[in-house]
């Protein structure tokens, strides 16, 4: 059965859309996944199930809206896309010595050529960016915490895609969760 890293955005952020890790793996294993390991509070799971990962995506996020009253957008992939995320890091030096501030955006689709080009035109010595197919890398010089330019907002309006952010150490980390 295949592997998949399920990313759901917006959760136990603040006092709002508080999910407990048990009961969000008890939903998982709810809808017939396996093997349904979390990974941080933050909303990451990895698990085990059949389909389409955008149909398994919905399906979560139709899940989520049944049993903690809210949805939460649900980017989901399978542990080769998620190999092909790490393999075209862009960052490697940086992502080995400042694996912080290199973040991955996973996007719901991948964006329309000009919109990349438009956000790849945004970057600053300080806020780099390359976009490859539905993942965009950003190197945030300073940490993210001081970004003034690609923030995950900024990110989601060029690219007129929904999207979801980690840094480089929980996509490493979820990548290994999968065993592969």
């Amino acid at each position: 059965m295949p592997t998949y890293i399920a990313m759901l955005r917006g959760i136990n952020i603040g006092a709002s859309k508080r999910v407990e890790m048990a009961r969000l793996r008890n939903l998982f294993e709810s809808l017939g996944f396996r093997q349904v390991r979390t990974y941080i509070q933050s909303g990451n799971v990895v698990f085990e199930g059949r389909g389409a990962a955008s149909s398994l995506a919905a399906k979560i996020d139709k899940a989520m809206r049944a049993e903690f009253g809210f949805g939460a957008l649900v980017i989901a992939r399978t542990g080769e896309e998620m190999s092909r995320a790490l393999e075209n890091n862009p960052f490697v030096n940086e992502s080995r010595s400042e694996p912080a501030k290199v973040h991955v955006c996973f996007l719901s689709e991948a964006p329309a050529a000009e919109a990349m080009k438009k956000l790849e035109a945004l970057a600053t010595k300080a806020e780099r960016v390359k976009c490859a197919g539905s993942e965009v890398y950003v190197y945030h010089v300073d940490g993210l915490g001081k970004a003034k330019v690609l923030t995950h907002g900024v990110l989601e309006k060029v690219l007129a895609v929904k999207a979801t952010m980690r840094n480089w150490n929980t996509v490493s980390k979820l990548y290994e969760m999968t065993g592969s």
